[in-house]
C-alpha cells in the first residue's frame, strides 16, 4: 500500500480508513431530511411575533421548546438552510455607495506652512477624570505647534483656540497668515461648525475635512496621536487630570526635541524646521550673489562699450 500511495501521490490514512469501512457504510452528510415542512412551521411561529430575529435567534427559540417538550435538538446550519431556501432570513444592510472622490495623493507636503492638519486624543488618569487634548500638527516638519489639553469636550472653541495659537506660533501676532494654508482635519462637530470655517477662514486658513467612509484619511494627525499614547501617555505620571496637563507640556516639547520621525529623514521637528529655515536662507543668500554678479557684468558690458565708441 505505502508504494501505491507514494506512486498516486494520496495519503496512506485516508486509503486505510476507506478499506476498514463496512459494506453498509453510507456517508451521514448525504443523509439529510428533506422533509422539512414541520420545522417550517416552527420557524414562522416564531418570527410571527418577533420579525427581527435572525436565524441564531430562530435557532435559539426552538431549541428551548424543544428541550421544553423533551424531544431532541435541532442544528442551527439546518435552521439556517431552511430559512435561507424559504427565504426567511433577514435582509442584508445595504452598503452605501463609496463616494466618488478618490485619495490619489499625499497628506505630507514638501515645504513647511502649506498644510496643517488637527485631530484629538482622550486618555483616562488614575483616579478616573478624563483629559482630552486638541492639537494642531504641520504635515511638512510635523511640529505640534498648539495644542489644548481639557477635562471637557472636543468643541468648537477649543478647536479655534488652537488654529490661532498654531497661526501666531508660526507667524507672530499677525491677524492672519501671510498665503492661504490648508487644514485638513475629520468630520468632527468641532471641525465643521459654522463658526469654526469662518474663523479659519479670516485667520488664512482653509478647511478641508476628508468625506466619510472613503479612503482618504487624517492619517498623520492620527498616527501623531498613536504614538503619544504608545510612547508618552502610557508611562507618564497622571493621578489627576491637573498633573496630567503640566507634564503634557514637557513632553510636548520634549518630543518636539527627541522624536525622530523616519518621514523627516530621522531629524526631529524643531531640527527640520531649523533645516527649512538655513535652506530658505542660503537660497535668498545665493539669488542675491546672483543678482549682484549679473548686474556687475551688465555694468561692466555697458563700460566696455562706452569705452569703445
Amino acid at each position: 500500500m505505502k508504494q501505491v500511495c507514494e506512486v498516486l501521490g494520496v495519503a496512506r490514512s485516508n486509503v486505510a480508513a476507506k478499506r476498514a469501512r463496512p459494506a453498509d457504510w453510507r456517508d451521514g452528510r448525504t443523509a439529510r431530511q428533506t422533509d422539512d415542512a414541520g420545522l417550517v412551521d416552527e420557524i414562522r411561529h416564531v418570527i410571527a411575533d418577533l420579525p427581527s430575529y435572525g436565524y441564531r435567534r430562530v435557532w435559539g427559540r426552538l431549541r428551548c421548546e424543544r428541550e421544553r417538550r423533551c424531544e431532541a435538538p435541532i442544528n442551527a446550519k439546518r435552521v439556517y438552510r431552511v430559512m435561507r431556501v424559504h427565504g426567511l432570513l433577514l435582509e442584508r444592510r445595504p452598503t452605501p455607495p463609496r463616494p466618488q472622490r478618490r485619495h490619489d495623493g499625499k497628506v505630507a507636503v514638501a515645504k513647511s506652512n502649506q498644510r496643517w492638519c488637527s485631530d484629538g486624543f482622550e486618555f483616562r488618569c488614575d483616579n478616573g477624570e478624563p483629559l482630552r487634548v486638541t492639537f494642531a500638527l504641520d504635515c511638512c516638519d510635523r511640529e505640534a505647534m498648539s495644542w489644548v489639553a481639557t477635562t471637557g469636550g472636543h468643541s468648537g472653541d477649543v478647536v479655534r483656540d488652537v488654529m490661532l495659537a498654531a497661526v501666531e506660533q508660526r507667524f507672530g501676532n499677525v491677524p492672519k497668515a501671510p498665503a492661504e494654508i490648508e487644514w485638513l482635519t475629520d468630520n468632527g462637530s468641532g471641525y465643521i461648525a459654522g463658526k469654526t470655517r469662518e474663523f479659519a477662514t479670516d485667520i488664512g486658513l482653509k478647511p478641508l475635512t476628508t468625506p466619510v467612509c472613503s479612503p482618504q484619511s487624517n492619517g498623520m494627525a492620527e498616527s501623531f496621536v498613536k504614538t503619544m499614547k504608545r510612547d508618552y501617555v502610557a508611562f507618564m505620571p497622571k493621578q489627576d487630570a491637573a498633573t496630567a496637563a503640566s507634564l503634557s507640556a514637557f513632553l510636548w516639547a520634549r518630543r518636539l526635541k527627541r522624536r525622530y520621525p523616519r518621514a523627516c529623514v530621522n531629524r526631529s521637528p524643531n531640527r527640520i524646521a531649523n533645516w527649512f529655515m538655513a535652506d530658505f536662507q542660503s537660497k535668498a543668500a545665493r539669488t542675491d550673489l546672483a543678482s549682484t554678479l549679473r548686474n556687475a557684468s551688465q555694468s561692466s558690458l555697458m563700460a566696455a562699450s562706452s569705452l569703445g565708441k
